[in-house]
């Protein structure tokens, strides 16, 4: 449908060209919901194909901006392309006829209209990307499509809520991935099981979607769709935009922007995966380019064991004697010749000794997880573990310390035992250092609520091997949810780093000191 501004336009070139003697309509050419800033428009082009072919002899606008509002290729086709095939144009409104012109309103007059033209197209622009700046920093959804897994809110167009449908595939791609699966196989499988690709996905929910990179047939998944949700951080409940930007207002042709430069703001909306998950996936990701031919998976030690010696990744080897097959590790370093040592260890001996250190492992979890249990049932959050760290007690300590110093200024100065100089020296000095120690305290506060939302995390994750503490097989999701690396020494010793070590251990010593506290009804004052 076609919108006012058109069907005015028209009717206006209709009634002029009935009016004037000599003039007949052609064919009309209707670039609608196109930029003026350039003439790379599919109706343009078709009508200049026409008047080069000698179809047309003259072209009528309503005026100048509708014929386009860069000045420097306006003039071009107007003063030297229409000449050269002896074309008349008529701009309507702008009272400006090549036939009837004279050389100052071609010299003059028309040069400037288009220069005006496209001084208010260049003034749009910067209007227009301002106030998208704004939404951004706002975080403010600003794109006509959402990504996949979440739709715009009906009452907000600028609000992301979740689409519970793509939001559950989107889900179970995170599992899938920490389950060892490459992202090819991930494609694969989806492919198989008949979900649609994003693409296809918002077309039948009727969105009038497309993309520069359509082909024939229905759209699939590609390795390329899995990785970028995979790396995409809105599904933890960030908006980041404004990731690429057009060259100029006169060029369509975007160019993407180093991620320090994109607007990134937290907590905008509903997450879909957790933090925990979201960074334990990148890891994975940086390890995990080659999958096994046959299972579609990473190798099971892949980015997890590492030399202790060189700290480069161990490498799989296979020897096969008298027709039974021995898996080993070895050292990269040392299988380049690069120095090093062999380091080298059976796989099957480090399965086995994984299996029992995790079983360990879980059970101190589970210990941990009764603290949680604890400190859910006393109603504590995250800002009020916060005041229970030991450093923030000691920054708080001098703050106070400071600004008790600062505040004790003024009596001194009246007591005559500095004077205004000093009084004035002493009061910079000291509001500096409160406010340093402010930023400090506020800083670590964060860094300890991340930390005990980071031990929520590692709660969830041991309920995930809740119903399962019988298990006995080494699996790549166990493995790399509970270790973060396997560091192998000569004759065979490891040195295992479980995942939420400091944050669980922090745990404990909150929960004595807050049990404690209530016990003698004695809390800390927040700042």
């Amino acid at each position: 449908m076609e919108s006012n501004s058109i069907s005015s336009q028209r009717d206006l070139l209709r009634n002029y060209v009935q009016n004037h003697e000599g003039l007949q309509i052609f064919d009309i050419y209707i670039d609608d919901g196109y930029s003026g800033t350039d003439f790379n428009r599919p109706e343009f082009k078709r009508m200049m194909k026409d008047v080069r072919e000698g179809r047309v002899n003259c072209v009528i606008v309503k005026d100048l901006s509708r014929f386009g509002r860069d000045y420097i290729e306006a003039g071009r086709f107007i003063q030297k392309t229409f000449p050269a095939f002896h074309v008349r144009f008529i701009a309507v409104t702008d009272n400006y006829d090549s036939l009837l012109a004279d050389k100052t309103e071609q010299a003059l007059v028309l040069p400037v209209k288009n220069f005006v033209n496209e001084s208010y197209c260049r003034d749009i622009s910067m209007k227009v990307k301002a106030h998208q700046k704004v939404k951004r920093l706002e975080g403010k959804c600003i794109s006509a499509f959402t990504v996949y897994g979440y739709l715009k809110n009906p009452n907000d167009k600028n609000q992301l809520i979740i689409d519970e449908y793509a939001a559950d595939v989107v889900k179970k791609f995170y599992l899938w991935k920490i389950a060892g699966m490459s992202l090819g196989a991930i494609a694969h499988k989806l492919n198989e099981l008949g979900i649609l690709s994003p693409m296809e996905y918002k077309k039948m929910l009727g969105m009038k979607y497309s993309t520069g990179f359509e082909g024939a047939g229905t759209a699939k998944w590609a390795a390329v769709s899995v990785k970028h949700i995979l790396t995409n951080r809105v599904y933890i409940g960030y908006m980041e935009q404004g990731k690429q930007e057009k060259i100029s207002y006169k060029v369509q042709k975007r160019i993407v922007k180093p991620e320090e430069e994109w607007i990134q703001v937290k907590n905008t909306h509903e997450a879909i995966i957790s933090e925990a998950d979201y960074n334990l996936v990148q890891e994975l990701l940086k390890f995990d380019g080659r999958a096994s031919v046959d299972t579609g998976t990473a190798n099971l030690f892949s980015g997890i064991l590492m030399c202790a010696d060189c700290k480069a990744p161990m490498i799989k080897r296979v020897n096969t004697y008298k027709g039974k097959k021995k898996v080993f590790y070895i050292c990269q370093t040392k299988n380049k010749s690069l120095g090093c040592t062999r380091h080298s260890i059976e796989e099957e001996m480090l399965k086995k000794i994984l299996v029992k250190e995790i079983k360990v492992w879980l059970e101190l979890m589970t210990s941990y997880s009764e603290i949680m249990e604890i400190l859910s049932k006393m109603s504590v959050n995250c800002e009020r573990v916060a005041e229970y760290d030991t450093q923030t007690g000691v920054l708080r300590n001098e703050y106070n310390k400071y600004y008790g110093l600062k505040g004790g200024l003024l009596s001194d100065l009246k007591g005559g035992l500095i004077d205004k100089e000093e009084y004035d020296t002493f009061y910079g000095l000291y509001t500096k250092k409160c406010e340093e120690l402010a930023r400090s305290i506020h800083n670590h506060k964060e860094l300890v609520k991340k930390m005990y939302q980071n031990s929520n995390a590692a709660k969830a994750q041991l309920d995930r091997y809740k119903e399962s503490k019988d298990w006995g097989e080494l699996t790549r999701e166990l493995l790399v949810t509970m270790v973060s690396k396997v560091y192998v020494y000569e004759e065979k010793r490891l040195d295992i780093v479980f995942r939420f070590t400091s944050e669980l251990e922090r745990q404990k010593n909150t929960n004595q000191m807050i049990q404690g506290d209530i016990l003698q009804g004695y809390y800390y004052s927040i700042v």
